[in-house]
Order: C-alpha cells, then sequence, then structure tokens
C-alpha cells in the first residue's frame, strides 16, 4: 500500500540504521562504547527526585494537569529568566510548559502553518526544526547554520525569492549538532530585520547552560523588540539531567504562545503534575546543580579532544553544548557520514551520530555526544587509535552511499 502523505514527506530516518548495526553489535558480545545519541548519563538532582517522591504521595495530583503548566512551574521559569538574562516575563502570557523543547517546536509548527508556508531552517540542525514543518505541511528553505555574513545574506535572499514570503526563521544557538554560539549582536540583527519583514523567529535555546567560556550565552529576548516577533525554547533535559521527565518551555511573544496554548489544550493535558511541581523546585532552587553538571560536560570535553587527538583524529574543542562536531578523518570523508559512522561500529566499537541525520551539509562530519564517563571516553580513543593506524585498509566492502546512486 502507499505510504500515508504525511510520512512520505519526511526522509529516511538515517540514525535508525546505526540504532540497527548497534543492537545487532551487542548481541553479538561486542561492548560498543555510545557516543551517539544525546542522551544525558547524569542523575537527575536528588532534590528533585525527592520533591517527586514526596509530592507523588498526594492523590490529588494524580488528576489531569494543566496543558500550557501549572502556575508554580511558569511563576519559577519567569524567577529563572530575570536571574539568568534579566527578562522578565508574564508567567500568564509569555510561558507556556512543554513536554520538552521538542514538542513544543512541532507543536508551534501545528499552530502557525499553512499548507506550502515557507521556513527558513538551518542546515544542519536539529531534525525536528525542519521536519515539524514538514509534517505541519511547510516548505523549508535552508540557510547557514554558522551566524556570519553569509547568514544574513542568505536570509535576504530568501526573503526578496522566496514565493510565497517566509512566515519564520529558525534559530538553535548554542547549536546542536555543530555547537556554533550567536552574541547579542547577532539576536540585534536579527530582530531588527525579522520586525522590517515581518517574520517571526523560533529560538531553540536547549544548550544555555551548557557552555565552557567565560560568557554565557545570551536570549534573543535580551535585545529591544524581540518580545515582538520572537518565541524562544528551553528544556530542562540536560540542564538538570531530566530528558525523559520530559519538561520545556516556549516563552515571549504572546500571540505566538497563545495559539501554541490553544493546539496544545487539544492534544494534551501537560506533564503529569508530581513532574512539574518537581521542575519548579529544580528551577528555584538548581542553581548549584547546574554548574556541577557544566563542569563534568567540561572535563569530558577535555578529555574527549585530547584522547582523540592523540589517537589521530583532531577534533575541534566545542564552546558550549555537550556535543563535538568533528570532520571526517581525510582517509574516510569519501564514504560521507553514515557509512563512515557504521564502519566506528564495526571496526572501532564506537558509536557516533551521522551529520546527515542533520541536514546534507553535515555529511563531512559526525556528532560526538558527551554522555560516557571519561574512562569511557579514554577507552574509545584507545580503539579509535587501533582502526585508524589502518589507514582505510580495513575498509572491506564498505561502499560510499554516493557511489551507490
Amino acid at each position: 500500500m502507499e505510504e500515508f502523505h504525511k510520512v512520505r514527506r519526511l526522509p529516511p530516518y538515517v540514525f535508525e540504521e546505526v540504532n540497527r548495526l548497534k543492537a545487532s553489535a551487542r548481541a553479538g558480545g561486542a561492548d560498543i562504547i555510545d557516543l551517539g545519541m544525546g542522551n544525558p548519563d547524569l542523575p537527575t538532582p536528588q532534590f528533585v527526585v525527592d520533591k517527586m517522591c514526596e509530592v507523588i504521595q498526594d492523590s490529588r495530583t494524580h488528576r489531569y494537569s494543566a496543558s500550557k503548566g501549572i502556575a508554580g512551574l511558569r511563576r519559577a521559569q519567569a524567577g529563572y529568566y530575570e536571574r539568568r538574562f534579566g527578562v522578565k516575563l508574564n508567567p500568564a502570557t509569555q510561558i507556556v510548559a512543554t513536554l520538552g523543547s521538542k514538542e513544543g517546536f512541532a507543536n508551534m509548527a501545528q499552530a502557525i502553518t499553512a499548507p506550502g508556508d515557507v521556513v527558513l531552517c538551518p542546515n544542519p540542525t536539529y531534525p525536528i526544526h525542519a521536519f515539524g514543518f514538514l509534517m505541519a505541511g511547510g516548505t523549508i528553505r535552508a540557510i547557514p547554520a554558522k551566524p556570519d555574513a553569509d547568514f544574513f545574506t542568505a536570509i535576504d535572499r530568501a526573503v526578496r525569492h522566496s514565493i510565497p514570503k517566509p512566515i519564520a526563521i529558525i534559530l538553535n544557538y548554542p547549536s546542536n549538532p555543530t555547537a556554533y554560539c550567536a552574541d547579542l549582536d547577532f539576536y540585534r540583527e536579527i530582530v531588527d530585520f525579522a520586525r522590517k519583514n515581518e517574520v517571526v523567529v523560533l529560538s531553540d535555546l536547549a544548550y544555555a547552560e551548557i557552555y565552557f567560556d567565560e560568557v554565557p550565552p545570551p536570549s534573543i529576548l535580551q535585545v529591544e523588540g524581540a518580545m515582538d516577533v520572537a518565541v524562544e525554547f528551553t528544556s530542562m533535559s540536560k540542564t538538570f539531567s531530566m530528558p525523559g521527565w520530559r519538561i520545556g518551555f516556549a516563552v515571549g511573544n504572546e500571540r505566538l504562545l497563545a495559539a501554541l496554548a490553544r493546539v496544545k489544550s487539544y492534544l494534551d493535558y501537560g506533564a503529569f503534575t508530581p513532574i512539574q511541581v518537581a521542575a519548579t523546585a529544580a528551577l528555584n532552587a538548581g542553581d548549584n546543580a547546574i554548574g556541577e553538571v557544566r563542569a563534568i560536560y567540561r572535563k569530558r570535553r577535555d578529555v574527549l579532544v585530547d584522547s582523540f587527538g592523540r589517537a589521530g583524529w583532531d577534533v575541534p574543542p566545542p564552546a558550549s553544548t555537550m556535543f563535538a562536531w568533528a570532520p571526517i578523518p581525510p582517509t574516510y570523508r569519501h564514504l560521507g557520514s553514515l557509512e563512515f559512522s557504521k564502519l566506528l561500529i564495526e571496526k572501532a566499537e564506537v558509536a557516533v551520530a551521522p551529520g546527515i541525520g542533520f541536514g546534507e551539509h553535515g555529511d563531512d562530519h559526525v556528532r560526538i555526544a558527551l554522555v560516557e564517563n571519561e574512562h569511557r571516553i579514554r577507552q574509545a580513543a584507545r580503539n579509535l587509535r587501533r582502526f585508524l593506524a589502518t589507514g582505510g585498509e580495513d575498509r572491506q566492502n564498505v561502499v560510499s552511499l554516493h557511489a551507490r546512486s
């Protein structure tokens, strides 16, 4: 039977090939060091878990919750934004709690997209940034991921030449997968552009607290006039090591958030109330926990860059996020990122994420996640040293995807 319309609009999920090979290798007894999926391994802070255990004992919290988030959680997010960014938010109208930033993006796309609407999306980028709009019937026009002069040249050309005119620009800084960062001057220029051209800005700030330089990443909402055009998405998954809890936020422009809240009201009743109360406790009292998580990722980053470099693979040190965006070694670059990732599993027992999964312009890179401890990262480096020492001789029958087409 023919595929359903919306399923046909989605490309093959390339990460699934890597996952299948990884599972097969493990079933055969291989000790795969998994640096592929960005799934934090650190435990949720104990005081957050304790609050969850306390609240769940109250049967009143077992009922349906609030789709846009309980009032206390939205107030806590407002407090976080004021402390961290100096941005004042109205919890009633400028904050919507989401089931992670991924769900927030997908439902915002459903809320604001008409069939054929054009959205400007970085390439490479986190898949939901594009796929959420594709599933909503929109059309994606790729723009550069790096926040430099070429970015502004591309969005100016897109606005002038796209038919119909784009409705939105997607930003993601610090970026997954590239770890690019943007400063306030960049955001000022974006806000000015968006207001002049009547486009909205959807900014993914999920990695705001995972940074390794002295200057923390800013929020676009710090820019004067940003509330007129922008919504920003954040997540507690990485900041507080709460990926499975599924708590995130959309904040900013009231009109856009009202549309998101209305769509969500038809689709869900929000996260389980005890989870929301525990997340409230994290936001109100978790600043020390944030610093501890950041320090762990910094140590892992330094170990990875040093040990992989000694193994023969130069990995640029990321300034932020829990990922390194690594160029494929020259000997293997012709294979493309998917075949190279599969080769690493087979020959080095190391899993990474192929760059092609984040867009066609990522195919000469792989993403390496800092989700194993320092000992395991060094073990991965030892495996890679043995593999890379073959100089490409141990490729057996691996054939590039480009050669097949």
